[in-house]
């Protein structure tokens, strides 16, 4: 058996890492763009110096050699022939394949926005190499925007932060992070990068980029101001890799790899991964999706039905923040109970029927292993008659004979 696997990142290496433990006997080949494996979660951690890029690696330094894997790095796959199992690469180089892991990730999304396709000085944040190029380019620059506040570009501005440079945020949201976080847990972090010189510009979009002689961006026009801007970093969102998919018959639905919960496509030799799917952009998403999707490939049979909408961790400045599924309540049928003190640290849950919807949790984290425990086990709050916020594993579990963890009501 032969399996090639598409993408170096979350999906692709735990997929491949997968498919090795279970077929010890195959040929996997994995393909992917970038020449070097590292966490495009913390490529700001290089951009502001505390890590390398040997350090941003999230994989054993022999992982290859220990899972025997060939790997085909810095060449991109650019078409795909089902019928004879083809993957084809930008070299004119073809590789054959029984099996198919599609982890292809996403590319940066640019809006459609007047003069930002032919202006110079415009980056997005994906990859490594749009970080070199920020890198390069930011020592001949005094003023730099980012478009997007959420995931992305909040981290690009957490790796530029310590320069003496004038940075901006536009979003068209009210707050940072709007999809993890509500309006309180938001500002915490506002204040933090205002702090630091940061000026955001919230409930605003870009309407044009002003060129100079050279075609370089050299100013934004807002909806009613003009901000200066010498180095523009769009972090605006994500869409798909699906482009070498165009002409194959593989199902595709607004841009992303259609695939059912078992991580299969509609062609029964090719399955899909991470972020081409378009199911959820973070990296836990994609770690399991690739697990998932290469154990059912070497004949095993589970589904993708762990997932508790959306899971994010941060920590920017030393404030560490988790958020589960919604950060508000959709209407008046869902509860909030919101728990705060003077250090800072904040807790809130929604939940509706008994069920919880949706956390956050900012400052202390040590809540997070019984909330989490209370979501995976399904249990119904509206039964707990004292704060949710008191409960610790003792209210709720309790060990039986054998070890095992039960749930008892209070």
């Amino acid at each position: 058996m032969k399996y090639v696997v598409i993408g170096s990142s979350a999906a692709g290496i735990n997929g491949a890492r997968e498919l090795r433990k279970q077929d010890k006997d195959a040929e996997i080949v994995l393909i992917s763009k970038d020449d070097i494996v590292y966490s495009r979660c913390i490529m700001h951690h290089y951009m502001c110096g505390n890590r390398t890029v040997e350090e941003l690696n999230f994989v054993e330094k022999d992982f290859f050699d220990k899972y025997k894997i060939d790997w085909i790095g810095g060449r991109e796959a650019v078409g795909l022939d089902s019928k004879e199992r083809l993957v084809k690469l930008d070299n004119e180089e073809e590789v054959s394949y029984d099996k198919l892991l599609i982890a292809s990730g996403a590319k940066p999304f640019f809006p459609p926005i007047e003069n930002l396709k032919e202006a110079g000085n415009v980056v997005g944040f994906r990859d490594m190499a749009d970080t070199f190029e920020i890198m390069e380019k930011i020592e001949k620059v005094d003023n730099i925007v980012v478009i997007g506040g959420g995931l992305v570009g909040v981290d690009s501005i957490a790796g530029l932060v310590h320069l003496d440079k004038n940075i901006r945020l536009v979003e068209m949201e009210n707050r940072l992070l709007p999809l993890q976080l509500d309006k309180r847990s938001s500002a915490t972090y506002e204040e933090a990068f205002e702090e630091k010189g940061v000026k955001f510009y919230f409930n605003n979009c870009v309407q044009k980029l002003n060129l100079d002689e050279n075609g370089n961006v050299k100013s934004l026009l807002l909806e009613d101001e003009e901000i200066p801007c010498e180095l523009l970093i769009v972090a605006a969102g994500v869409r798909p890799n699906t482009e070498f998919l165009k002409d194959t018959e593989l199902e595709l639905e607004q841009g992303g790899l259609v695939i059912d919960p078992r991580g299969r496509t509609n062609d029964p030799d090719i399955y899909g991964a991470g972020d081409v799917t378009g199911w959820g952009p973070i990296w836990p998403v994609a770690v399991k999706e690739g697990i998932i999707a290469a154990n059912n490939m070497a004949g095993g049979d589970r589904e993708m039905n762990d997932f508790f909408a959306s899971k994010s961790t941060m920590n920017f400045f030393g404030i560490p923040t988790m958020s589960l599924g919604i950060n508000e309540p959709k209407d008046d049928s869902y509860l909030v109970e919101i728990e705060e003190d003077r250090k800072g640290n904040y807790k809130k849950i929604i939940h509706k029927d008994g069920k919880i919807q949706g956390a956050i949790l900012q400052g202390d984290l040590s809540y997070s292993g019984t909330l989490t425990q209370m979501i995976r086990q399904n249990i119904d709050v509206s039964k707990i008659k004292k704060s949710l916020f008191d409960i610790d594993y003792s209210d709720f579990f309790h060990v039986k004979d054998n070890f095992e963890f039960s749930y008892e009501e209070v």
